[in-house]
């Protein structure tokens, strides 16, 4: 079996299904549901090194046992989004400013990001997030507040809201124009 040292692997258990995560060594590189879209291969994460014991993968799980129990909103874990596009790295970054308890339009963020006119664009690089819920996609919703597209499901999206109270308190109006000041985030740590 062909590994690579350099990515480490583990799965945990959380209350919406097990998760895949995923540590480079940069930071947190991948978190995803089982079964999501875009969720790696069999034969990429074969490739990988199943380490549950590896710090950055230990303090993951236990961030995401908080953030399930309720105990923690925030993630601060170093993360790893260089897999993506330029562009798609941009609106993971602008993803990472939705402060909890808040939502976002797809046509806010795509303002947000400089691209006004590329809402589609926007969709799909948000559904290509690698870290569901420490880059919290799941606050991104239509125009009209109402649910649209998540990698996970729309269930998980449903249940990731409510447990965070954030049906539906919106944190840009489809104007693009902020109604909260998200924190800032730095790039490549999560804090929100």
């Amino acid at each position: 079996m062909n590994t690579s040292p350099a990515l480490q692997c583990a799965t945990h258990a959380t209350p919406l299904g097990p998760v895949l995560l995923l540590a480079s060594t940069h930071g947190l590189a991948g978190l995803w549901f089982s079964g999501q879209r875009h969720h790696p291969s069999v034969e990429r994460v074969a490739q990988w090194t199943h380490t549950p014991s590896h710090p950055l993968l230990r303090e993951a799980a236990r961030q995401l046992d908080a953030y399930f129990s309720g105990s923690g909103h925030t993630f601060d874990l170093p993360l790893d989004l260089g897999t993506g596009t330029a562009f798609q790295q941009a609106v993971w970054q602008a993803l990472l400013g939705i402060p909890t308890r808040h939502t976002c339009s797809y046509r806010a963020l795509a303002q947000q990001v400089g691209r006004p006119l590329a809402v589609r664009a926007v969709g799909a690089a948000v559904g290509r997030n690698p870290l569901s819920i420490v880059v919290p996609c799941h606050r991104v919703v239509a125009s009209d507040g109402s649910l649209t597209g998540y990698a996970g499901g729309l269930e998980r999206k449903r249940d990731l809201l409510h447990r965070e109270s954030a049906l539906i308190k919106p944190a840009h109006q489809s104007t693009g124009k902020r109604t909260s000041t998200p924190s800032e985030a730095r790039p490549g740590l999560a804090r929100h």
